[in-house]
């Protein structure tokens, strides 16, 4: 028998379950509404490709704005949280030559994962898998699925953090991260300055080819396309999302260890890529630091710069410098950067990026100049001011 926590966690997954089923029920009694299949950005290899996705009932959320007022983001992430799950749902998956067919969990979670002998052809980066809906076919839902192959003559792949590494979350006020969660839509939230060109810089590497870019966060797969359209509207470079799933499971309320998580993301994409080294990228405000520092221990010779974002007080910076010294005895770079140039100037300098990168990195400036309305302003005067 587990733990008193392992029991009670056990007991209310298997409730939400039955209460799941019991509503599924009631929805397919009184007729389904519109069923969406959201397929995931996916990954691969020349012989082998993983894609997820999710199966839901009703799902509209309306796409974001500039001039959507706070009240329509409210509405639009309500609507991203309130998901109407299809459980066990049967998805067919078409890719070359290969078919599989798969069972939603009950979250209406799927996972397709193909093997075959015969190598791709490396003449496209971006692959599309065919996917429909076996069940309700009525509706006839289909979807198409991409997955990123990384060229033979990729240099190394990037693992990114998101939150404060990439756009502005404040994830250690808790005030000023809802604000930014909840307040703000694909079009308004901020990224860091330089972002988008050092990204771009560090996917064409030295030899303008097509280093792959995997981010790993543990923000929430129900905030998936806000993150997606950030991602173009920046232009910053699209990569895996590799988000974290919330609801109760058998061995977890709501979502995973963040940590762990994070561990399992990177043992994924490594083992995916076995040939490929990395450059970890992420910040001081979530144990990034000391996550990158495990994966050096287990994957020696692979890693082959580590960037931290310095996003926390003083006093918190005292377990980077530890991370630090640890990695200078791998000899790993391991940097607590302030901004994204100075990591750049050390990519530079170290061949992972073009020197003649840095200028655009430099003069990338991506400012906010909306002026807040009256809830915002409320908001900032609890939160403090916006960094």
């Amino acid at each position: 028998m587990g733990s008193w926590k392992e029991v009670l966690t056990y007991v209310a997954s298997n409730v939400e379950d039955q209460y799941d089923a019991l509503k599924l029920d009631l929805r397919e009694r009184l007729g389904m509404g519109p069923i969406h299949l959201l397929p995931y950005l996916g990954h691969g290899t020349p012989y082998s490709l993983h894609l997820g996705g999710r199966v839901l009932e009703d799902y509209d959320v309306e796409p974001a704005a500039h001039n959507d007022t706070i009240w329509q983001n409210l509405h639009n992430m309500y609507r991203r949280f309130r998901t109407k799950e299809i459980p066990h749902a049967r998805i067919r998956a078409r890719f070359r030559d290969q078919e599989q067919v798969v069972t939603a969990n009950d979250e209406g979670v799927f996972q397709i994962n193909m093997a075959w002998e015969t190598p791709l052809p490396l003449d496209n980066v971006w692959h599309e898998v065919q996917l429909e809906l076996l069940d309700y076919p009525e509706q006839h839902v289909t979807a198409t699925g991409q997955i990123i192959v990384p060229p033979h003559n990729a240099q190394f792949g990037v693992i990114s953090d998101l939150d404060d590494t990439v756009l502005k979350t404040d994830v250690l006020n808790l005030v000023a991260m809802a604000r930014n969660t909840f307040l703000r839509n694909s079009r308004t939230r901020l990224p860091f300055a330089g972002v988008a060109e050092f990204y771009l810089a560090l996917q064409k590497g030295t030899a303008n080819t097509y280093n792959p870019i995997y981010y790993v966060s543990n923000s929430p797969y129900n905030l998936y396309d806000l993150l997606v359209d950030f991602f173009e509207v920046r232009r910053i470079p699209l990569g895996p999302l590799f988000l974290t799933n919330l609801g109760l499971a058998d061995d977890h309320f709501f979502r995973s260890d963040p940590v762990e998580h994070k561990l399992e993301a990177i043992d994924t994409i490594f083992a995916t890529h076995p040939d490929l080294p990395f450059v970890l990228i992420g910040d001081s405000g979530e144990q990034d630091a000391a996550i990158y520092l495990e994966a050096l221990e287990k994957y020696p010779g692979r890693i082959k710069a580590i960037y931290i974002r310095d996003v926390t007080p003083d006093r918190e910076v005292k377990l980077v410098v530890e991370a630090i010294a640890h990695a200078a005895e791998a000899s790993v770079d391991l940097l607590l950067v302030e901004d994204t140039v100075a990591a750049a100037v050390h990519a530079a300098e170290h061949g992972l990026i073009a020197p003649e990168a840095l200028p655009d990195i430099r003069q990338e400036r991506t400012e906010d100049k909306k002026e807040p309305d009256t809830l915002e302003k409320l908001v900032e005067q609890v939160s403090g001011p916006r960094r």
